[in-house]
């Protein structure tokens, strides 16, 4: 399969994921950070900068019911499981709506789960309605492919790492399954922003933990390519999926090829 975009060590497709990973060679990939679709664009309203705003983020967002979901969900994460590496590792992160389906999933194919991750966003925004708790993290679950793999965890890293801007990480301490991160600064929307983008801090601290230089990452929700910058700052090699061109051809290239040109 042509990629839509080339330059290494980065490469990026235009299409189904369920389509371009079984182009991909069986256990190639080091570690994959997903995504996907939350299904939550239900109509529904949200708070942004103070203003009541939709939460509807596209058609790619919408919800096709709960059996349709979790098979979408069950089929890219086995065919993510197929060109995974034997000890490699798979991020899901998620929401309500949906991470408990991606769980099941894993669950029901064997999958080894780590760790599940909290990302507390300390400046999320307010609940209008007021009628529940605001919404402040979502839920990131960490899996190998069975019990027995052997995965790469950079302990050292995480526990003796600079994170002086997460104010849960205590300095020459474990790293605990609870992460203070803001959402995406304005710095990182320089070229126009994403409706699910996640911020760079994030996708740095799991590319350091799970992953060594040189290893190969894919992302097969790619969207503005947050991990695409990561894993180049990182010096690692990338492969993104995406369905909609929009984001590719103005979000995502153009930030690899500001990154390429540092």
């Amino acid at each position: 399969m042509t990629p839509y975009f080339k330059a290494k060590p980065i490469k990026l497709f235009l299409g189904d994921c369920l389509e371009v990973l079984q182009q991909i060679a069986k256990e190639s990939v080091d570690m994959i950070f997903a995504d996907p679709p939350y299904n939550l664009s239900n109509g529904g309203f949200s708070c942004h900068a103070g203003k009541k705003v939709s939460v509807n983020k596209g058609e790619w967002d919408k919800s096709k019911g709960i059996e349709a979901d979790f098979e979408f969900h069950s089929r890219w994460i086995a065919r993510c499981k197929r060109v995974l590496k034997p000890n490699g590792t798979l991020w899901i992160s998620g929401t309500n709506h949906s991470i408990y389906s991606c769980g099941f999933a894993l669950q029901k194919q064997g999958w080894h789960i780590l760790n599940d991750i909290a990302w507390y966003k300390p400046n999320a925004a307010p609940h209008l309605a007021c009628r529940m708790f605001a919404h402040s993290h979502e839920t990131l679950i960490w899996a190998k492919k069975n019990k027995n793999a052997k995965q790469t965890f950079n302990y050292d890293e995480m526990k003796y790492g600079d994170f002086s801007n997460d104010f849960i990480k205590k300095p020459d301490k474990q790293m605990r399954s609870v992460w203070a991160i803001n959402t995406p600064s304005n710095g990182e929307k320089k070229y126009g922003k994403h409706p699910t983008q996640k911020p760079e801090l994030l996708l740095e601290r799991i590319v350091l933990s799970a992953t060594n230089e040189g290893d190969l990452i894919l992302d097969p929700f790619c969207g503005s390519a947050t991990t695409a910058i990561m894993a180049l700052k990182h010096h690692r090699r990338f492969v993104g999926i995406d369905t909609e061109e929009e984001y590719l051809k103005s979000l995502a290239i153009p930030k690899i090829k500001n990154v390429l040109r540092k």
